[in-house]
């Protein structure tokens, strides 16, 4: 009997923010590609997670969460490159993953969509967090709500954080893609550097511990990345852009920054599977996240 062809191919994962699209990413993948974190805007890179399986491979393009945004933050120039970064990634990819949580769909949802039936690509609906809806005869009306006159390839409830649903979903997105070889070896899990990683990882930590407006005002730099015989040794610069923020992300006698550093240098260990030394240092740069130059020369495309 002949096996089933070998498929391989991008598939775009869109979504509002907060929606879990780096939670699904990492549970495809199988090891922590995208930071998380229960703020929206988490992600602000186009990041490729690579996912192999038996029977193909998904390049899967995690993006910032498409919005229109309100508020003098979201008109600065972080937001425009986030936006863009999130509406460039449909750009050559064969299939998307479109994110949705279980029973809410609002206008930010609507706006997702939108950019993808623009692109013409098919599209696979992922509701999310179905673990979270205690009464699932709910479901079966929400699905159909959403699903009205809106062509998706197919739709597959799912739990990102749970693994569960995602045997079907793989399924549902491979058979999307064009018959051919894998394009990345079975060992890779993303195109970007462990320096790169080692950034997020911070900045992760950043997004999980700091208040509600600080972590936006915040962005990680690497300034070294030495391999140490069978240690790492990286040394990160964490911008932000007023003295009064400075002291806070250092906290009282530098708790804060040691507890930030802690946590950061505990999910480098288990990302790269090796000793890290990780210094951090805290600097002002007055108005970078609104600055299109310093958001290139901190990293963002």
């Amino acid at each position: 009997m002949n096996s089933p062809p070998h498929r391989a191919g991008h598939v775009a994962v869109i979504g509002r923010p907060n929606v879990g699209k780096s939670t699904l990413v990492n549970a495809l993948v199988g090891a922590k590609v995208s930071i998380v974190s229960n703020r929206p805007q988490t992600t602000r890179h186009r990041l490729l997670g690579i996912a192999t399986f038996p029977e193909g491979q998904l390049l899967l393009v995690d993006t910032p969460g498409i919005h229109r945004g309100e508020g003098k933050q979201s008109s600065t120039a972080m937001h425009r490159m986030m936006n863009r970064a999130a509406r460039g990634a449909l750009e050559g990819v064969d299939a998307a993953v479109l994110v949705v949580e279980a029973g809410r769909w609002d206008d930010e949802d609507a706006l997702a969509f939108e950019a993808l039936r623009d692109a013409g690509v098919p599209v696979v609906l992922a509701v999310n967090q179905v673990d979270r809806i205690r009464d699932k005869t709910m479901l079966l009306p929400y699905l159909q709500k959403v699903t009205e006159g809106r062509n998706f390839a197919a739709v597959h409830p799912v739990s990102a954080l749970k693994r569960n649903g995602l045997e079907a979903l793989v399924a549902a997105l491979l058979a999307l893609l064009p018959e051919q070889p894998a394009l990345y070896g079975e060992d890779e899990i993303t195109d970007k550097s462990q320096r790169f990683l080692a950034g997020e990882l911070v900045r992760e930590q950043l997004m999980r511990q700091l208040g509600a407006e600080l972590p936006y005002a915040t962005t990680v730099e690497i300034e070294s990345f030495t391999v140490d015989g069978t240690m790492l040794r990286i040394g990160a610069v964490i911008w932000v852009e007023r003295d009064g923020q400075k002291a806070i992300v250092i906290g009282k006698g530098g708790t804060r920054l040691r507890e930030i550093g802690t946590k950061a240098r505990q999910a480098m260990e288990r990302l790269f599977d090796s000793k890290v030394f990780l210094e951090t240092w805290v600097r002002v740069r007055a108005g970078w996240s609104d600055d299109e130059a310093a958001l290139k020369t901190l990293g963002y495309e």
